[in-house]
């Protein structure tokens, strides 16, 4: 079966040049869909990735329609294949799964973007290491220091559950109990 995928960002838009472009491609079945790509919920692309069975081929008339980012385009193309499922985009006609062609190229890119999540992953890492050995703590440190001295106060004073301490200073639980950590570690630390 060929299922086509029409999507546009805001309610104001409209699908008609693309549901009449997937028609032309023949397109049995057409999930159309007015969302944003970068939002995590998406009914009708979901309900396409259930409907689509082996042999089938999805069609969009962009990659835009489909994803904004290649890492996320990696990811719905890689279900589809997983479910033995072809994909194909009408504008950039280097992306169909259906050809041998369009196989390589796409591998050529999954292997990118795995090196740049590596690259990527190697620098944080060198970075954690370098910070931990100047004594510094990993990961983001919050914008607002008074907010996590009064986050830090209030605990002291044991009036205060953690969650009223938190909404109070504006901060996650994760945050305050990463700080309450971390002075009790500087703490031991010049006792010793």
């Amino acid at each position: 079966m060929v299922i086509g995928y029409a999507r546009v960002s805001t309610q104001e838009q409209n699908l008609d040049r693309q549901i009449d472009i997937l028609s032309d491609e023949k397109c049995e079945k057409i999930f159309q869909e007015k969302v944003s790509a970068n939002d995590k919920e998406r009914p009708e692309l979901e309900n396409l990735l259930e409907f689509s069975r082996a042999g089938d081929t999805v069609i969009v008339t962009e990659l835009t329609r489909l994803s904004r980012s290649t890492k996320s385009l990696l990811y719905l193309i890689d279900r589809f294949m997983q479910k033995g499922v072809n994909f194909k985009s009408l504008k950039e006609s280097w992306i169909d799964t259906t050809s041998a062609h369009g196989r390589l190229v796409l591998n050529i890119f999954a292997g990118l973007v795995q090196f740049e999540n590596d690259l990527l992953r190697e620098r944080v890492k060198e970075g954690l290491k370098a910070a931990k050995k100047r004594g510094k703590p990993g990961g983001r440190l919050p914008k607002n220091e008074k907010a996590i001295n009064f986050a830090l106060k209030l605990h002291d004073s044991n009036e205060y559950s953690i969650s009223e301490i938190c909404k109070m200073a504006g901060l996650s639980n994760g945050t305050l109990y990463k700080y309450l950590k971390l002075r009790k570690q500087e703490q031991e630390n010049k006792a010793s």
